[in-house]
């Protein structure tokens, strides 16, 4: 059992009739050898997603009356400064929210509330999509747009209820929503949970050192949806002095509209990765490994949100480009 350690916090979305409950069930189900505290959210005063999880042997704690990602954070947080009195009995938590939630409150609750942050760690936003009916999802229901948006990984279930070439048109929308997701396809979701348990996949960190190059060609998509993405790179190192302040005044301006921000910065004479990333308003970024020899040191940032002002922020990023007089 983890008992020094942060705990991993995966938060699991998706929109109504995605297959969460059914993930979730094989989390408390197959023999993995880890136990994980569930922590189960209702829209209503009557219970019934809670009636639909199999009997185990995990924690599970409902909370009723009112969506996570608004009314209750509240809640979320006493519920998990008191699994923190047990820790010693749990490997991780996991929070499934209602399918009609923003996750970005969710996420936000691991940055915002000391205790909460100290002892915890959001390890992945995992969204489960009806491959079937994701298309009508966006176009009603802008909840829909923002768990892809803001997902680490996007498994795209109910595969073997679509024809191959609708579900190539549904990875690229996707795609054209999330840039830097994995999507994990499945059926029933039936996917390993390996790929989905314990992947410090919150972190763009992680998807970087598995494919260096995940990035490089994706610089804009734009498509139908209110919700875009802007991918910018610098080769030459950034100016921290420049850059910081920009991005610390870029989150607090724009925060409303920026769903996921997340970025690898190279600095002038720092041997370390500075990573950034953001949800909506909260901002994080600390230096994270060094850079390893021959490695490019490339900067990414990667925006992913609602009417980006993507000239406004390109050339907020261009300015942030350090001299190369200062890089040699």
């Amino acid at each position: 059992m983890t008992t020094q350690s942060t705990i991993p916090v995966t938060v699991l979305t998706g929109f109504l009739g995605a297959g969460k409950t059914t993930l979730l069930n094989r989390v408390l189900s197959e023999n993995h050898g880890k136990r994980y505290a569930v922590i189960v959210n209702e829209f209503g005063e009557v219970g019934i997603d809670n009636d639909l999880v199999v009997n185990s042997d995990e924690e599970i704690f409902e909370m009723n009356n009112g969506c996570i990602c608004c009314t209750v954070r509240g809640d979320l947080i006493r519920i998990i400064e008191g699994l923190m009195l047990r820790r010693g009995r749990f490997d991780g938590i996991l929070v499934e929210t209602t399918g009609l939630a923003d996750p970005a409150p969710v996420a936000q609750t691991f940055f915002v509330d000391d205790d909460v942050r100290k002892n915890t760690r959001l390890d992945a936003i995992v969204t489960v999509v009806d491959a079937k009916h994701l298309a009508g999802a966006l176009d009603s229901a802008h909840e829909a747009q923002e768990q892809i948006a803001f997902a680490d990984i996007v498994i795209l279930n109910k595969t073997d209820l679509v024809e191959p070439a609708d579900l190539d048109a549904v990875r690229k929308r996707i795609r054209a929503i999330n840039p830097v997701a994995a999507i994990r396809e499945a059926e029933r979701c039936n996917i390993p949970l390996t790929e989905v348990l314990d992947r410090n996949a919150f972190s763009l960190e992680r998807i970087l050192e598995v494919e260096p190059e995940f990035l490089d060609g994706i610089h804009e998509h734009e498509h139908d949806d209110h919700v875009t993405s802007l991918s910018l790179v610098s080769n030459e190192p950034l100016e921290p002095n420049v850059f910081l302040p920009w991005i610390q005044g870029v989150v607090q301006t724009l925060g409303a509209d920026i769903l996921r921000m997340k970025g690898i910065i190279a600095f002038p004479g720092d041997r370390d990765r500075f990573v950034v990333q953001s949800v909506h308003m909260i901002l994080d970024g600390d230096h994270q490994r060094a850079w390893k020899e021959n490695e490019p040191r490339t900067s990414r940032l990667v925006f992913i949100g609602r009417n980006l002002p993507k000239d406004l922020l390109r050339a907020g990023f261009e300015k942030s480009v350090a001299k190369k007089t200062m890089s040699s």
